[in-house]
């Protein structure tokens, strides 16, 4: 049995896609999954499988949101391993930096730094960001919301052909934590 990591991108959002957490648990327990837990409202639930690997799972939670919700939603499943591999690989000093300040944007696919050659980085300092295993980092100084950096990132010829969700510092602690195997 794996426990992983579902994260929905875009639910719950200024009234949009609206997904109730209790329903979204009770969806993945219909579905055949154990031990569903979620957190926040934003789109993060944690469940155990015993079939599946991550794209299968995310591609069938995905169809069982549109058949129950009616609109699609894009998600991104991940198992514990990757997740505390992310917080691991993280290239800022998280311990030294406030949550809101450091952000995880994962990627459905690997992507390499070709894809965000045109951004002039040193442009947006101190604002920087750094690309991992199916992810990138974010240090915004000044929170995500003030973000120009942010901004530049999420343009769309940048995430082309790729499902990409954002998680601050504490939800990606957290899903670790959350994901993490059970000790007797």
């Amino acid at each position: 049995m794996t426990t992983y990591a579902a994260l929905l991108r875009g639910i719950n959002v200024g009234g949009n896609k609206k997904v109730p957490m209790a329903e979204l648990r009770a969806l993945l327990q219909e579905s055949g999954h154990g031990a569903v837990r979620t957190y926040l409202q934003s789109g993060q639930a944690v469940f155990t499988s015993d079939h599946g690997d991550e794209e299968t799972l995310a591609a069938e939670l995905t169809a069982a949101i549109e058949r129950r919700f009616g609109f699609s939603a894009d998600v991104i499943v991940r198992g514990h391993e990757y997740l505390r591999a992310v917080a691991e690989a993280c290239p800022f000093p998280a311990a030294d930096l406030q949550p809101k300040q450091l952000h995880v944007t994962y990627f459905s696919a690997p992507v390499d730094a070709a894809r965000f050659a045109g951004i002039d980085q040193p442009a947006f300092l101190p604002e920087e960001f750094r690309l991992g295993d199916r992810v990138l980092y974010l240090y915004a100084p000044d929170g995500l919301g003030r973000s120009k950096l942010a901004e530049q990132l999420s343009r769309p010829r940048l995430t082309k052909d790729l499902i990409a969700t954002s998680r601050n510092w504490n939800t990606v602690l957290k899903l670790v934590e959350m994901t993490a195997p059970a000790h007797p």
